[in-house]
Order: C-alpha cells, then structure tokens, then sequence
C-alpha cells in the first residue's frame, strides 16, 4: 500500500466533514484512512460513524494533545508513505493524490505546495526546490502537503511534550541526518489557518527558539542573524524606498545599485 492518510481531530466537526468530503472525492484509491479522535463531544464522532465504511482504522477516546494523537495514528498506519490531513484540511481538488503519485516517490519526504485559506482570501504557498536548510530554519514544512516516508518518522515518533513545534523538530533532526527531500511541483492542500500552530505565534516562536537552541550550533545562528539582518537591510523594497525620494532617479540607482553589489561582494568573500 502506497499510502496512509492520518486524521487527527478534537471537536471540529464542520472541519472534519471538509477533510472527509475531500478525501473520499479523491480519484486516486491506493490508501488507508486513520481517524484519531481526542473524545469529541460536538458530533465529531456521529459523523466519523456514519463515514466508517472509509477507514481503515478509528477511534474517539481522550488524549494527551496533538501529538499524542499523531503518534496513535502512526502506529495503526501500514503505508509506505504518511499523509497528516488533519480536520479543517483538505485536499487541493479530486485528483490532487493523482498527480501527487504519478512521480516518483523515492525520498524520504515528498512535499508539495499548498495554499492557505484565510477567511477573507487565499494565498499560495510555493516551496523551494530542491530543499535548503535556510528554508526549515525560518520556516516549515506544511503536514498536509508532505509525504513522510513511515519507516523514518515511526523510529522516533513526535515529541509528546511539545504543544505546537514537535513537527518541526521532525524537520531539523531529519535535516542533520542527511535525510532526503524531493519537491512536488503540484499544490497539494489547502491549509486551514485556524489551527492552534497559526493562532498561538507566541507560543510557536518559543518553542521553536528552544528546539534551534537543541539542534543548531550558536554559530550557525549567528550567520542566519547576520544574513537576515543584512537581507532586510538591503531589501529591493527599500532601494524603491529611496529611489521614489530621488529628484536624479537614474542617478540614485546606478550609485544604489553599485553600492549593493559591493556590499554583497565583500559580505561573500571578505568576512
């Protein structure tokens, strides 16, 4: 079996039926369905009753938090690969897994693009290829466009006794030892914003500073605090900035455009 769908949900029935409705209209079959839920009390589980015919495996008890209940799917999940679709997620259209697998998926994370749907707009979100650590340092990786190969993440599982970053840990340790990453050019879901990891940023930015502190050598960090701060320093937007002001515009920006590169010149090869 190719795949393993995983969907974790605690009383978020209009998200879950948008994960469900998208999932079973899905034209590529060659999956199982685990459904984890933390002992919903808002007709979550009347509604994963009445969609059991899906699954493969279901359960609606309490839990310990989120990846508490990741963990719990993991282990009920067979594939080859996983697919955390959790409720209020779905699918970019029917035949997103369709296109997904018809390349070839050898690496241990095949992650695609996806879009996030805010409540007034959505916006597309295009990952780098071919994956760089500059990208999982200032950013992630979203669950419901990567496919984890099972072999990899079942070895440690997430840690339990974080609330929001435990995926992201995944990343860096899976980064540090030489794990494989192949990018997807397909939008793979639609990303629901209003999840804990989007609403807590607080939260998000502690835990994730603890975990660079783990993992990264202060070094490192320092490079990446240089960087970003030579970056925004020298943003295109802010020579527009300057350059709006300017009463000798083709002036201002070849001597703009002169200093810049000699900046980016000796930053490179001279520190």
């Amino acid at each position: 079996m190719k795949l393993s769908i995983i969907t974790i949900n605690f009383n978020n029935r209009d998200g879950l039926q948008k994960t469900i409705d998208s999932i079973v209209s899905q034209t590529f079959r060659d999956f199982e369905w685990v459904v984890i839920d933390g002992g919903s009390t808002d007709g979550s589980r009347e509604l994963i009753e009445q969609n059991a015919d899906n699954f493969a495996y279901w359960v609606s008890e309490p839990d310990k938090g989120v990846y508490n209940a990741m963990n719990k799917g993991m282990a009920q999940a067979k594939g080859d690969y996983l697919l955390f679709m959790n409720s209020g997620d779905w699918l970019y259209n029917e035949n997103s897994l369709e296109k997904c697998f018809a390349h070839e998926f050898n690496a241990d994370v095949m992650y695609g693009d996806c879009l996030f749907h805010y409540t007034d707009y959505d916006a597309e979100w295009h990952n780098p290829s071919p994956m760089t650590f500059e990208f999982l340092y200032q950013s992630c990786l979203s669950h419901s466009s990567s496919f984890i190969k099972r072999e990899v993440l079942v070895k440690e599982g997430y840690d339990e006794n974080m609330r929001i970053a435990s995926d992201y840990e995944f990343w860096l340790k899976l980064a540090f030892s030489n794990g494989s990453f192949c990018h997807l050019d397909e939008l793979v879901s639609v990303y629901d914003t209003s999840g804990i990891s989007s609403t807590n940023q607080g939260l998000l930015k502690d835990e994730r500073a603890r975990l660079q502190a783990k993992y990264i050598p202060q070094m490192v960090q320092a490079d990446y605090a240089r960087l970003k701060n030579m970056q925004t320093r020298l943003s295109d937007n802010q020579v527009e900035g300057v350059l709006q002001y300017g009463h000798k515009k083709k002036l201002y920006h070849k001597l703009i455009t002169a200093s810049l590169v000699l900046c980016r010149f000796f930053d490179k090869y001279f520190r």
